[in-house]
Formats: C-alpha cells, sequence, structure tokens
C-alpha cells in the first residue's frame, strides 16, 4: 500500500522565516547581496502555487455556462518580453497577496529551482507581488537546478557553484525597479550555503571547481569563468 507523501515541515503556520523577511528586507534597501537571500531562502521552506484550472464546462438549465471538470495546474508567468517563469512564495501572506485562490504547496529553493528548467521556464520570480520580490534566473537558476539533479557537472561555462562577479550595470539598470524587476547589481549572486556547493567561499575570488562535490570534470575547472551579465530590466506581470 503506498504511503502518504509528508509535509516538509508538519507544524508549519505558513509564516514567512524571519531569516528570509530580513534578508528580503535588507536586499531591498541595498544593505545586502542576492547571495544573502539565496542563503536564507535556501534554509527555508517555500510555497509553490497550485491553481484549479477549467478543462470541461457544459451549458446549464438556465442557458449559463458551468465547470464540468477541472485539475489542479502550475501557474506560470509571462514575462513582457514572452519569457515564461515559476512562481514561488516565502510564506501564506505573500501568496495571497497575488491570488487568495492558489493553494499552496511545500517545497524547497532547490526543488522549485530544478522544476523551473524542467518546465523550461526561465526563471522562479519569488513573492512577485511583494512584499520584496526577487527573481532568480540565469546561470544561477541552472546552477540550482543542477545541484539537485546530481548534474552540476554538465553545465557549460560554470566552474563552481558560484558565479563570477558580473559587468558593473548601467546607471539606469542598478537602481529598483516595479514589482518583479530589479537588476542584480554589482554582483551576481551565488549559491554559497546550498548542500551541494560546500567549500565555495563568499564574495571575493573566484576559485576552481576542486573540492566541490559533483564538479569534477566541469569545463574551465580550476579557471576564472568569464563574467555573468547582470539581468536586464524585465518585468514578471501577466499570468498564464
Amino acid at each position: 500500500m503506498p504511503s502518504i507523501p509528508q509535509p516538509l515541515v508538519p507544524s508549519d503556520d505558513g509564516s514567512t522565516s524571519t531569516e528570509v523577511a530580513d534578508a528580503l528586507s535588507a536586499f531591498s534597501a541595498g544593505t545586502a547581496d542576492a547571495t544573502a537571500v539565496l542563503t536564507a531562502l535556501n534554509g527555508s521552506r517555500l510555497l509553490v502555487p497550485v491553481v484549479a484550472l477549467l478543462t470541461e464546462s457544459e451549458v446549464g438549465a438556465h442557458g449559463l455556462k458551468q465547470e464540468k471538470e477541472s485539475e489542479m495546474a502550475l501557474p506560470k508567468l509571462v514575462g513582457q518580453d514572452g519569457r515564461e517563469a515559476v512562481l514561488a512564495f516565502t510564506g501564506a501572506g505573500a501568496l495571497m497577496r497575488w491570488r487568495a485562490d492558489a493553494r499552496p504547496i511545500q517545497s524547497t529553493l532547490l526543488s522549485v529551482c530544478q522544476a523551473a528548467v524542467h518546465e523550461g521556464a526561465a526563471a522562479v520570480v519569488v513573492d512577485v507581488a511583494g512584499p520584496v520580490p526577487f527573481v532568480i534566473e540565469g546561470q544561477v537558476l541552472e546552477v540550482m537546478a543542477a545541484i539537485e539533479s546530481g548534474t552540476l557537472s554538465q553545465v557549460e561555462g560554470v566552474t563552481v557553484a558560484r558565479m563570477a562577479e558580473a559587468p558593473d550595470a548601467g546607471e539606469g539598470e542598478a537602481g529598483r525597479h516595479e514589482a518583479g524587476e530589479r537588476a542584480s547589481g554589482e554582483q551576481s549572486p551565488s549559491p554559497e550555503g546550498v548542500p551541494g556547493a560546500e567549500g565555495v567561499p563568499g564574495a571575493g575570488g573566484v576559485p576552481g571547481a576542486e573540492g566541490v562535490p559533483g564538479a569534477e570534470g566541469v569545463p574551465g575547472a580550476g579557471g576564472v569563468p568569464g563574467p555573468v551579465e547582470a539581468p536586464k530590466r524585465r518585468g514578471w506581470f501577466r499570468r498564464r
């Protein structure tokens, strides 16, 4: 007889953890970088929303269309540039700000990133409706997904589970943007503190892949990877 899956956090009350809230607040204020947010998120559970999707309808006795069949689906956002993003939320309150009828499913940061890559999404957007939206995309998303799947060595051009410093973003790119729009700042985030990235130091020099479990044979191991381009101004507003 199959067992019933148990929640990641049985006593979860839906609250955003203090560590995550503090990291996002500091990031918004410019006193912490994205690495601090990633580290906090990795140490906390996330909530992934699922919503009812109408698959079949019929016309009732009064001539009104009514639901006949529906199924639960993972919603995506479609960016203004056509890219898709998977949603995640730090707590029930943040989820309710976006959509009150969504059902929360507990997950982890690495699992959400892996699911996003599997779905062909370009990003994971955390708390899209606030209080502080946070976007994970590009090589950071790819590396975190690879850590979860155990395929880090297959990620092209990555020598360790962290990113090189990004080139300075233009003056118009580095400031705050509207909800869901934020440049990465002067340095790309790194998955420091993420399981599978042990031994990777924080901001500073960029080491090679030696000593990183799962990173053996990565192209360019031992060298310094090229800079990661800072994300341009993008929005995630249209829901699919």
